[in-house]
């Protein structure tokens, strides 16, 4: 899943590639991705338009397009964009290609078809699942540690599965939270009720510290490639098995629900089913 380092960063190169480029032409390859409010002929009414501005919403990235009308995708679990010559070949994946001047294409990609891909005007953002359940996004420097502890005072569950849900704080999914749950020494599978003040300073400090330096990696191995995804560089998520960069123990990864969970038993202590 696309997190808010990945988002940060490509929106970054989408705002370098496509800012400012009209929208000659439209196909959609696999019309269940979209999801259609603006209008119902989605090649014809988005033709004309010009891109003018892109950035991250949490786990959304919004297409702002002239004439009142975005385009907003939540990418979840397969989705991703591509800007290349219009004359390279489609890859299989290929769902949604926005023709633009000058010889380029922008392209949604996603094998699974998870993601969904909305074409709305702002009147619509309400209709958007998801899309108002957000908290503040991670990568904003204006959230207060008294702020983050009354975000989080309402949960009383497993502290992985909080950050997850990104009402606390948006744009941190699952590979994430892992690595935040490392950096700061604690345990996944701690209850929120049971982590002290000094415990929830440190979540507070490095989730905005370790999502950042996740996007200045990313910013630098990208380039202008917006569909590379790029998680080898990460401490602990997936990495089942290998040393623990901090003790030299080995990482220890589960599986439940489909969702993977990496961690450290010796630098982040706490019992899986008791606390």
């Amino acid at each position: 899943m696309p997190e808010a380092p990945d988002l940060q960063v490509v929106s970054e190169i989408l705002t370098r590639r496509v800012v400012g480029r009209e929208i000659t032409s439209a196909v959609v390859h696999k019309a269940t991705v979209l999801r259609l409010m603006a209008s119902q002929d989605f090649p014809t009414d988005v033709s004309g338009r010009t891109v003018e501005a892109v950035f991250p919403k949490g786990k959304f990235l919004f297409i702002t397009l002239s004439g009142d009308t975005r385009i907003i995708i939540n990418p979840m679990l397969t989705g991703g964009l591509q800007v290349c010559p219009s004359s390279e070949k489609l890859f299989r994946r290929t769902r949604v290609t926005l023709t633009l001047d000058a010889g380029l294409d922008l392209r949604y990609l996603d094998d699974r078809e998870m993601g969904r891909v909305y074409y709305v005007r702002e009147d619509q953002f309400p209709e958007i699942p998801q899309l108002d359940d957000q908290g503040p996004d991670v990568l904003a420097d204006d959230v207060t540690f008294e702020e983050f502890k009354a975000l989080m005072r309402p949960y009383y569950g497993e502290i992985k599965g909080i950050l997850c849900r990104g009402t606390v704080l948006s744009g941190i999914g699952n590979a994430y939270s892992d690595e935040i749950l490392f950096d700061c020494g604690i345990s996944p599978f701690r209850k929120r009720r049971s982590l002290k003040d000094d415990e929830l300073q440190r979540l507070h400090h490095s989730c905005r510290r370790v999502v950042q330096e996740a996007a200045d990696v990313l910013r630098e191995r990208m380039g202008d490639e917006s569909h590379h995804k790029i998680r080898d560089f990460l401490k602990v998520h997936n990495k089942s098995g290998q040393p623990c960069p901090a003790c030299g123990g080995h990482i220890t990864q589960l599986t439940a629900n489909q969702r993977i969970t990496s961690y450290c038993r010796s630098c982040q202590p706490g019992m899986l089913l008791k606390n």
